[in-house]
């Protein structure tokens, strides 16, 4: 599995085990809603700042979300 795409399943769960709709997170990140169905759909190399964004709008520290991207 390529980074991206690992990347976008993690945020996918996250996203779901809050309750929140990708419009949800869209508002809270302020990233366009079809943004995060291609980043979430492994389609979209993120960058650094984005992936900040969408982190601080899960609150979910950068330590634990990266926590198993070793095992790539």
């Amino acid at each position: 599995m390529k980074a991206q795409e690992k990347f976008g399943e993690k945020l996918r769960t996250y996203r779901t085990q809050q309750g929140l709709s990708q419009e949800q997170l869209a508002l809270k990140a302020d990233i366009d809603r079809t943004y995060i169905a291609s980043v979430e759909n492994g389609k979209r190399n993120v960058s650094i700042q984005t992936i900040h964004k969408f982190l601080k709008a899960i609150n979910i520290p950068f330590s634990e979300f990266f926590s198993d991207f070793t095992q790539l």
